[in-house]
C-alpha cells in the first residue's frame, strides 16, 4: 500500500536516527503526529513549543544524534524560534517539521499564514519547503544530512495538503554520517611548530572544538610548559585531570585565566571562537586552529590560521615542537589560578545571614552524581555553575552563552534527561528564568521525566541588576514578586521544599537529589551577591561608586549597606 508524505517524512527521520520528537500537536500537523504514533519515534508533548526547541537541542547536543521537533501552522511552529536559535548557535543537529496551511491559500494573508522560510533562515543550516509529494523523501534526507554535517538546525516546511497526499515511489535517499579527520598540511604544521618554538611565554586557549582531544592537548601543553585556559563551553573537555589548567578568562573567568591570555607572548587557539576581543593579548603572536575556516581571525587578528580537527592537529604537533624545561610562566599562572579559586571557595560556605548562591552551587557539586548533567539559566546561575561545579571527564554542563537567553535550564534538563534516563540531570534555574517557562513543569510530570530543579530565588533579575549598578545606574524594574515556588511545584506533582536558612541547606540538597521523581528545591538566596570579574577596572569601580552615591541620595541606604555587608 502506498504511503502518505507524512509517513515518508517520519520513516526518513527514523532511519536518520531520530528517537524523540518534541512539540505540541494541532490541525496541520495531524498527519505527521499520526505517522509518529505508528513509528518507533517517541513523541514528547510539551506545553510550550519554545521548551521543545530547547529540549530537542539539548538532546541533540549531548548525544550527537539527530533530534526532531514539530509544530502546527502559524503560531505553533513560530513559538519554537528562541529555543531553536539557542540550539542552532550551540551547533546541535535538530530538525523542525514546521507544518503549513494548505498550498492553495498561500500568499492570500490566510489566517495563521507565516512565511517560515523568512523567519527561520537566519537560525538554520537548511530551510526549505516540501513543494510536492515527489520531493518528500529526498528533501527530508537532505535536511537531516545538513543538520548532522553542518551541526545546526534544519527546517522542513510541510503544507498540510502535501502532508496527507500519497507519496510516489522514490529512490532510497538515505542520510550519511561522514566523519572525516582533517588536519593542516605538513607545511602549515611546521610553521605552527616554528612559531611555538620561538615563544617564551606560551599559552593554549581551548574552546568547544577540543571535545575528544583532552589527552593530546594536555600532552602538548606539558611539552611546551604552557598553561591551558578554556572557554565556558570547553569546561567539560579541558578542566579535569589537567595539571596545566588555569580556568577561564572573560567576565565570568578568574585571575589565572585572565592573566595567562593577557601576558603570554605566543597564543595557540584551539577550536576556540571566544567573542570578547578585550580579553585577547595585545602583542602576542597568535595561531588559530579551527574546523570552520570562517572562524579564522574573525575575533582577533592572528598570524596564522589553519583548518583542522583539534585532536588530529595536536597529535601531529607533538613530534614537531621542542620540549621545554623552563616553567616560570606556567607556575606563575597556576599560582594565580589557585589563589583565585581559593577566594571563590571562601564565598561557597555558610555565612551569617542569607544563603550565598555559591554555597548552594557547591553543595550541589558535592552531592551530585559523578556522571551528572547540569544545565543553568542565563545570568548568575551560569556563573555559579561554571565556578563551583567541578568537571571530572564524566559530567556534562550545558549553558547559554553564545545565544545568551534566559529560561533555558529547565527545558534543556528535560531534553537531557529524556536522552539519558539513567543519569542524574540537574537544572540550576533562576527565579526569572523558571517563571518564563513555568508551565512546562507539567511536562516533567506528564512525560515522567524526573529532573531535579534547584531554584536560585533572589527575588530579582539579579544579573541585570548587577549590570545596572556597574554602569552607575540605579536598578529599576528588576524586582520579582514571586510565589512560594515549592508550593506551586508541589501542586503540579513535584516533590518540593523551600529553604531559607543556610544551616538547613546541606540536608535539603541531599534529600532533594535522592528523590526518585521530579523534585524542586526553592532556595532563597542573597539578592546582593556580586559576580566578581577576574579584573576590576577603574570604570567598574567608578560605576559602582556612582550607583552607591545615587542610592544613598535616593533613599536606598539599606541597599548599599546590604551590598557592602554581603560582599565585604
Amino acid at each position: 500500500m502506498s504511503q502518505t508524505v507524512a509517513e515518508v517524512v517520519v520513516e526518513t527521520l527514523q532511519a536518520a536516527g531520530v528517537k524523540h520528537c518534541w512539540g505540541v500537536p494541532g490541525d496541520t500537523l495531524n498527519y505527521v503526529t499520526d505517522a509518529i504514533r505508528r513509528s518507533s519515534i517517541k513523541w514528547v508533548h510539551v506545553r510550550h513549543e519554545e521548551v521543545g526547541g530547547f529540549a530537542a537541542g539539548a538532546e541533540a547536543l549531548l548525544t550527537g544524534d539527530l533530534t526532531a521537533c514539530a509544530g502546527s501552522c502559524g503560531p505553533g511552529s513560530l513559538h519554537f524560534i528562541n529555543g531553536l536559535f539557542e540550539s542552532h548557535r550551540n551547533r546541535a543537529p535538530v530538525v523542525l517539521i514546521a507544518s503549513q496551511i494548505t498550498s492553495e491559500e498561500r500568499d492570500f494573508d490566510f489566517p495563521q499564514e507565516v512565511d517560515f522560510e523568512q523567519v527561520y533562515r537566519s537560525c538554520s543550516v537548511f530551510c526549505s519547503e516540501i513543494r510536492s509529494p515527489a520531493q518528500a523523501r529526498r528533501k527530508v534526507a537532505m535536511a537531516c544530512q545538513a543538520a548532522l554535517a553542518k551541526r545546526g538546525v534544519a527546517v522542513l516546511i510541510l503544507p498540510v495538503d502535501i502532508s496527507q497526499a500519497k507519496a510516489p515511489e522514490e529512490p532510497a535517499f538515505t542520510v550519511h554520517r561522514a566523519q572525516p579527520v582533517l588536519r593542516p598540511s605538513d607545511a602549515e604544521l611546521d610553521r605552527i611548530a616554528w612559531i611555538l618554538n620561538e615563544g617564551k611565554n606560551i599559552a593554549i586557549y581551548g574552546g568547544s572544538g577540543c571535545q575528544g582531544a583532552h589527552d593530546e592537548i594536555v600532552a602538548l601543553a606539558d611539552k611546551l610548559k604552557a598553561p591551558v585556559a578554556h572557554t565556558s563551553r570547553a569546561k567539560d573537555f579541558l578542566e579535569y585531570d589537567n595539571p596545566h589548567n588555569v580556568g577561564m578568562t572573560g567576565m565570568l573567568g578568574n585571575a589565572g585565566g585572565y592573566h595567562t591570555l593577557k601576558t603570554c607572548d605566543t597564543l595557540l587557539l584551539l577550536g576556540c571562537d571566544f567573542a570578547w576581543r578585550q580579553f585577547y593579548p595585545d602583542q602576542a603572536r597568535i595561531v588559530q586552529v579551527d574546523i570552520d575556516p570562517t572562524h579564522l581571525g574573525r575575533r582577533h587578528p592572528v598570524e596564522l590560521g589553519v583548518v583542522g580537527d583539534i585532536k588530529a592537529t595536536a597529535a601531529a604537533l607533538l613530534s614537531r615542537v621542542k620540549a621545554r624545561s623552563e616553567r616560570g610562566f606556567l607556575d606563575d599562572c597556576l599560582a594565580r589560578h589557585g589563589k583565585a579559586m581559593e577566594t571563590l571557595e571562601k564565598r561557597a560556605t555558610v555565612h551569617e545571614g542569607k544563603i550565598h548562591p555559591q554555597y548552594l552551587a557547591a553543595l550541589i557539586d558535592r552531592h551530585a552524581a559523578q556522571d551528572a548533567i547540569f544545565t543553568a539559566d542565563g545570568g548568575s546561575p551560569t556563573v555559579w555553575l561554571l565556578r563551583h561545579v567541578k568537571a571530572n571527564g564524566k559530567r556534562r554542563t550545558l549553558i547559554s552563552l553564545t545565544h545568551g537567553t534566559m529560561a533555558n535550564a529547565m527545558p534543556q534538563a528535560l531534553g537531557a534527561k529524556r536522552a539519558f534516563p539513567d543519569r542524574q540531570v540537574i537544572s540550576m534555574s533562576g527565579d526569572g528564568g523558571l517563571s518564563m517557562m513555568l508551565g512546562d513543569l507539567l511536562t516533567a510530570i506528564q512525560e515522567k521525566i524526573p529532573v531535579k530543579i534547584a531554584l536560585f530565588n533572589n527575588g530579582a533579575l539579579g544579573f541585570v541588576e548587577l549590570e545596572m549598578k556597574v554602569e552607575g545606574l540605579l536598578n529599576a524594574y528588576t524586582d520579582l514578586q514571586n510565589p512560594d515556588f515549592s508550593r506551586v511545584a508541589e501542586a503540579i506533582g513535584f516533590h518540593a521544599r523551600r529553604v531559607e536558612k543556610a544551616d538547613d541547606l546541606d540536608a535539603a540538597v541531599r534529600d532533594w537529589l535522592a528523590q526518585p521523581g521530579p523534585a524542586l528545591l526553592d532556595v532563597v538566596t542573597s539578592r546582593m551577591e556580586l559576580v566578581m570579574p577576574p579584573f576590576i577596572g577603574a570604570q567598574q569601580v567608578f560605576g559602582t561608586a556612582l550607583y552607591s552615591a545615587k542610592a544613598m541620595l535616593g533613599g536606598r541606604a539599606g541597599d548599599v549597606w546590604d551590598l557592602v555587608t554581603e560582599n565585604l
